[in-house]
């Protein structure tokens, strides 16, 4: 065990390395060159969190070998569950959450468009370089004051005390440890010194553009003669904080345990801890009856470890010497009527009663004062000790909290909690009124040309990918993620969505309302790339709704978060009454589903060309063929039709189309997913460009991890830049698997009809294929949707002269192909979202 008396031979990690004094001190005179090499690098904020999730893993398993390497570095007395309490501060989905309070996204430094109506980009920038001077008393602080400063993007140098063990030290090398890419190292110096060392602290600071100091006035004044001019000085000073108690409430037995527990937990070293009880009254003999009555319920708790602290080490003389002076100077005082003391035997606690209502701090260790103040009395006591006011905690009544809040807070307070709940905390709770991420950041903006940018959702897309940790883990099927479905937790199970049922049963797919938010975010940034307005268009959102089927919904929230003008009207039958609404409300953009808006726009022709106002088509769940975007161009004046996004319901928007994607070309949401392409018949890699099965892993998820996800589609990698200026990867859609059949021993595959039937066969409506047996062969059946000119055998002879293997299955008496012309309304689709079925095998 490292204790205060032994000099490690290397004390401090600078920058993935633990090195001696002789080589920090060189380091040290080179740190601005070092800092600026850093931030030269970018930092993704889920590399961060990938980190920090691996090591949170290693810290609450008590058998992981990470345990017995940091073992040894605590303090002397603490208790090991330090390091779980670190592993569960360090989840992903605690910092997640912390990220999304305090700054508003888990992505914060990317530069979006708060308002996709303007070409306005602003993010979370970091300051820089942060330099924490961590205090003596905190094991954690020193390590978590790092992981801020990281979330906020900055290079980290931070000073523990000379009589500090190496945990924080040997913590931050387990976490650059768990970055595969090697990323946080450049941003993480942990060097040990006493504050004495003035040249030491003096280099640590001046290149920094943040100094966060634990600690008293003393320590923040011994700091601050180094900080440079224009420095943020971001003080984190001991703060006082107390109970405030209403007549029902100190009447009331349970609150007084609750309070004896506030008392004793840490033994009141946290800021958080109470060292007053204020009692709303102005009798003295209520306060001393009270003192008397919470002395029992102190008395009656565990006994505390008779002079020593709550980590077990020795108190010091002065800590003593101030015990003893405080309780015999309030001894003193009872004489006068002043007081009344209440104390332990053997020193364990102390309960001091005083008339005076002044705040005064405590000499701490189970030391409590309690106090007379009427609420009309609170903002002249409490507000001349607004410096130093922390938390209050407050019994009463409803409305007696909601007052008593508000009042407290006027007088300085910044965090009131329930009695009892004084030392918890939550993920992203402000500390000392302030959000700490926001203290080690900068809020940037960029303005840019609309004309040119009005396509851009984000500014960094043009710079660099985003690169992310790609899952590790089997591939999951359909199957695989519906098991999993049923294993997430009741408090992530917020929002349930159907499947669409085209490739299947309908499945259920679970998301929490956080993860939703985000990947809304994500479709929305998307349809600016595919060319929407959110500032000109007027949209009709016709997807199917109901059933628990998203697409209507999924697409209601991403107009919302656009600012777009929608008409919600969803798909429905009545397509006469459906097109008097698009005429009267000036509509010009849909959305929906190839196969409605097909059938919505040939029922309603007449009147829709004579209307001639549509201009764009963001379609979703199938395409267009050919054909089909010939006519709506030629017959009903469209300009755009574009995918309005590439997804499923368990993953959410994978891929969206900008202006220059073509047919199923799509870039993926890099900062949502990883994107592997796989060999459609082994799990291997294929070469680039080559056509396989897509993988997708998705990060930006809280309620459930979906690891390699076949998500049972076809693509191949689009090399080199898109003309669009993003640098997010591309794909290319090809089909599902579904689509390709095996059939007379040959494999078919769907896209191939489809093509001919449009190029070579000038079709230019849906197309079905329907599997099923004769009693003597298989029967091939290609449904197609009835137009003007449809030739259903002029379309087999297509078929049968393009499509060799084909031919062949035919001519050998293995397959019989038909060939039939139908009403549109005939053809097969799912029921919940009205997708066309492609491939309807009857066979089984």
């Amino acid at each position: 065990m490292t204790t205060t008396g032994t000099i490690p031979a290397a004390p401090h990690f600078w920058q993935g390395s633990f090195v001696g004094d002789e080589e920090a001190g060189r380091l040290l005179a080179g740190l601005p060159a070092a800092v600026e090499a850093a931030l030269s690098e970018p930092l993704e904020t889920g590399a961060v969190l990938a980190a920090c999730d691996a090591l949170s893993a290693a810290l609450l398993d008590p058998d992981d070998p990470v345990h017995a390497r940091l073992a040894p570095h605590l303090p002397e007395g603490e208790d090991p569950g330090l390091l779980a309490e670190l592993g569960r501060l360090l989840s992903r989905r605690a910092l997640t959450r912390k990220l999304r309070r305090e700054l508003g996204s888990a992505a914060p430094g990317r530069l979006d468009r708060p308002d996709p109506r303007e070409t306005v980009y602003e993010a979370w920038a970091p300051v820089g370089m942060v330099a924490h001077i961590a205090p003596g008393n905190a094991s954690t602080v020193a390590p978590l004051g790092i992981v801020e400063g990281l979330l906020a993007g900055n290079v980290n140098v931070l000073k523990t005390s000379g009589s500090d063990t190496l945990l924080a030290q040997h913590l931050m090398a387990e976490l650059v440890g768990c970055d595969p890419g090697g990323t946080l190292a450049a941003r993480i110096v942990v060097l040990r010194f006493p504050s004495s060392r003035q040249e030491w602290l003096r280099l640590m600071c001046a290149p920094a553009d943040a100094v966060a100091v634990w600690g008293g006035e003393a320590a923040v004044e011994g700091v601050a003669a180094h900080v440079p001019a224009g420095c943020r000085l971001v003080e984190w000073g001991h703060r006082i904080s107390f109970a405030y108690l209403t007549a029902d409430a100190w009447s009331d037995g349970t609150t007084l345990q609750a309070l004896a527990d506030d008392v004793c937990l840490l033994d009141q070293q946290a800021c958080s801890s109470p060292q007053v009880v204020y009692l709303d009254t102005e009798d003295e003999g209520e306060v001393f009856a009270f003192a008397e009555r919470f002395a029992a319920v102190l008395g009656a708790r565990l006994p505390a470890l008779v002079g020593t602290t709550a980590a077990g080490a020795p108190r010091d003389p002065a800590e003593e010497a101030e015990l003893t002076t405080t309780e015999l100077v309030a001894r003193l005082e009872e004489h006068l009527g002043l007081t009344r003391v209440f104390a332990a035997p053997d020193g364990a606690w102390r309960v001091m009663a005083d008339t005076r209502s002044p705040l005064t701090a405590s000499p701490l260790h189970r030391s409590l004062w309690v106090k007379p103040l009427p609420r009309k009395r609170l903002m002249a006591t409490l507000r001349p000790m607004r410096r130093y006011l922390q938390t209050a905690g407050i019994a009463g009544g409803r409305a007696d909290v909601a007052e008593l809040s508000r009042a407290v807070l006027a007088a300085g307070v910044t965090r009131v909690t329930p009695v009892g709940a004084m030392l918890d905390s939550y993920p992203g709770e402000p500390h000392d009124g302030v959000y700490a991420l926001q203290r080690y950041s900068r809020r940037v903006a960029v303005q840019a040309d609309p004309d040119r940018f009005s396509a851009t959702a984000c500014l960094d897309d043009l710079v660099r990918p985003v690169v992310l940790p790609r899952p590790d883990g089997p591939l999951l099927g359909k199957d695989e993620v519906r098991e999993l479905n049923g294993l997430v937790a009741a408090a992530d199970a917020e929002l349930y969505f159907h499947s669409g049922g085209s490739t299947g049963a309908p499945a259920v797919s679970l998301f929490t309302y956080e993860d939703y938010d985000v990947q809304m975010h994500a479709a929305a940034r998307g349809l600016l790339a595919a060319g929407y307005d959110p500032a000109g268009d007027r949209t009709a959102n016709l997807f199917y709704c109901g059933g628990m089927y998203g697409g209507f919904i999924s697409f209601f929230s991403v107009l919302e978060r656009l600012g777009g003008v929608q008409l919600p009207l969803a798909a429905g039958p009545d397509h006469a009454a459906t097109a008097r609404t698009l005429i009267e409300h000036r509509a010009d953009t849909l959305f929906g589903m190839p196969s409605y808006l097909w059938q919505l726009l040939h029922a309603e022709a007449d009147a829709l060309r004579a209307y001639g106002g549509l201009r764009k088509v963001f379609y979703g769940g199938e395409h267009f063929t050919p054909g089909q975007r010939r006519t709506l161009e030629e017959e009903f004046g469209i300009e755009v039709i574009r995918s309005i996004t590439y997804g499923s319901t368990d993953l959410g928007p994978l891929g969206y189309q900008c202006a220059h994607g073509e047919g199923g070309v799509h870039h993926l949401h890099a900062d949502l997913h990883a994107l592997e392409i796989l060999d459609p018949e082994e799990d291997r890699p294929v070469t680039p460009g080559e056509t396989g099965r897509l993988v997708f892993g998705t990060h930006a998820r809280r309620g459930q991890q979906l690891g390699r996800y076949v998500i049972g589609d076809l693509g191949r990698e689009v090399p080199g830049r898109c003309g669009c200026g993003s640098l997010a990867p591309r794909f290319e859609l090809q089909g599902r698997t579904g689509d390709v059949m095996r059939v007379a021993t040959y494999f078919l595959d769907r896209r191939r009809f489809v093509t001919l039937a449009g190029e070579e066969g000038g079709h230019r409506g849906e197309l079905q294929i329907l599997l099923g047996l004769t009693e003597a062969r298989e029967r091939l059946t290609v449904r197609v949707e009835r137009t003007e000119g449809t030739d259903p055998e002029r379309l087999r002879e297509v078929f049968l002269s393009g499509y060799p293997e084909l031919g062949s299955a035919v001519a050998e008496g293995l397959l019989e192909l038909v060939v039939e012309a139908v009403d549109g309304a005939a053809l097969e689709r799912t029921p919940a979202s009205g997708k066309l079925r492609a491939v309807v095998d009857a066979r089984r």
